[in-house]
């Protein structure tokens, strides 16, 4: 199995919007992709259950038939960090039946995209961030920054951090969320380019074909060597 691990610099950076993409593009190739939100806050309780927003999306990009207890197996209401989510509800995020979930996943499919929550030092309990849940998986990193200022402080940081774990970083993503640009924005993915050594790619606003097909290809080389 192959696969990929989904971060972003910060929330609301698009790692969803991207996550989806590449799956799209995955199943648009043949290639069998499943799809898992391990940690998902701030969900909304429909007829008694709570509803987590993006593994819906994931799922419907990739077309599975999972069920939402393997894609999502931790679900919280208040849109807050995981440990604390799961302390208001009186409960902590379960990291071994995360890891169960995954690995069930990852014996149905050929590659599996696993978005995390937050940024890579998020706390899921006192004693795991999503790093260290990366890690745990053995998937390279996909890492999505928003194109603002900031960006690259911001992306740098991510793959310090990444780095001092020893988890390897497939490539990183410059994601646009307006359909306008300053010149921060325009320059963000030059300057990367410039002082760090993955791959940095450009994903315009409303999604870009030839963007995800990059992606997609160098993910499914990265998650695939690393599977090896």
């Amino acid at each position: 199995m192959g696969g990929v691990f989904v971060t972003g610099t910060d929330t609301e950076v698009g790692k969803t919007y991207v996550s989806v993409l590449v799956a799209k593009w995955l199943r648009s190739c043949g290639v069998d992709v499943g799809v898992m939100k391990p940690v998902e806050t701030g969900c909304v309780e429909v007829n008694g259950r709570l509803e987590a927003i993006d593994a819906h999306a994931l799922v419907e990009a990739s077309g599975v038939d999972d069920d939402m207890s393997l894609v999502a197996p931790c679900r919280f209401r208040k849109p807050l960090a995981p440990l604390v989510a799961a302390e208001l509800e009186g409960t902590t995020v379960d990291v071994s039946r995360i890891l169960e979930c995954f690995r069930e996943l990852a014996a149905r499919h050929s590659f599996l995209i696993v978005e995390g929550v937050g940024g890579l030092l998020v706390p899921l309990t006192g004693e795991c961030t999503v790093v260290d849940l990366a890690a745990r998986m053995e998937l390279p990193l996909l890492v999505v920054t928003a194109s603002k200022l900031g960006a690259i402080n911001h992306s740098l940081l991510t793959l310090e951090a990444a780095k001092a774990r020893g988890v390897p970083v497939a490539a990183l993503v410059v994601n646009f969320l307006t359909p306008e640009s300053n010149e921060a924005q325009r320059t963000n993915a030059v300057a990367l380019r410039d002082v760090v050594s993955v791959p940095v790619e450009e994903m315009p606003y409303g999604g870009g074909g030839e963007a995800s097909r990059f992606l997609g290809e160098l993910l499914l080389a990265a998650g695939l060597n690393a599977a090896k």
